[in-house]
């Protein structure tokens, strides 16, 4: 079993997030790299725009993750048994691109009600504040629902480059994660992530 600390799930509770979680070994995470990798090689492009969506439907070893008990066992201890995974996406911040995600809140566009879902963030790679980790806004999540402009910026990770005005970048925290560790996060913390400074791709 890897259920949560009651002190993290009161850090969930508090903030809206909890990280890191330990999930994955490097070469598991290795593993998952290598096979996004290998389909972008044979099929180019298939895993771009819509196509980086469910992608545990098209491979073992994506779905692999979504059966791990590490992984579930964590998620367990914030929203309880029968669990059903709503979805898998991908977020690939290649090494000098312009590609960044706008600060929003999940249950603004996915659309499940009620808020008593969480996001599992898992780290294929190292994620860094070089390489645009994710920074999340603490005690956000109580906020509710907070309104979200529609940019369509070409350079954001988001479908409808849906971002939320005016969050102070001073009051959030970077979250660092290493190959194979996760976060969980709720469904209305204000969250978003910048450019990858470095020199190898951010994959999540």
């Amino acid at each position: 079993m890897t259920s949560l600390s009651e002190q993290q799930i009161n850090f969930y509770n508090k903030n809206g997030y909890i990280a890191p979680i330990n999930v994955l070994s490097k070469q598991e995470a290795n593993e998952i790299r290598q096979e996004i990798e290998i389909i972008e090689e044979k099929w180019p492009n298939a895993i771009e725009g819509i196509g980086r969506n469910y992608l545990h439907l098209i491979s073992p070893v994506l779905n692999k993750v979504c059966l791990n008990n590490k992984i579930l066992d964590a998620v367990e201890s914030i929203i309880g048994k029968n669990i059903l995974i709503c979805g898998t996406t991908l977020f690939i911040k290649n090494p000098h691109e312009k590609g960044f995600v706008s600060f929003h809140q999940d249950a603004k566009y996915i659309g499940l009600e009620p808020h008593n879902w969480v996001t599992a963030w898992i780290s294929v790679t190292d994620a860094n504040e070089k390489n645009g980790c994710m920074r999340m806004w603490p005690g956000s999540h109580k906020k509710n629902l907070i309104h979200h402009e529609q940019k369509f910026d070409e350079n954001n990770l988001l479908t409808r480059g849906q971002t939320i005005e005016n969050v102070p970048l001073e009051e959030t925290d970077p979250v660092v994660l290493e190959a194979g560790q996760m976060s969980l996060h709720h469904p209305t913390v204000v969250h978003g992530s910048g450019l990858n400074k470095s020199n190898d791709r951010r994959i999540g």
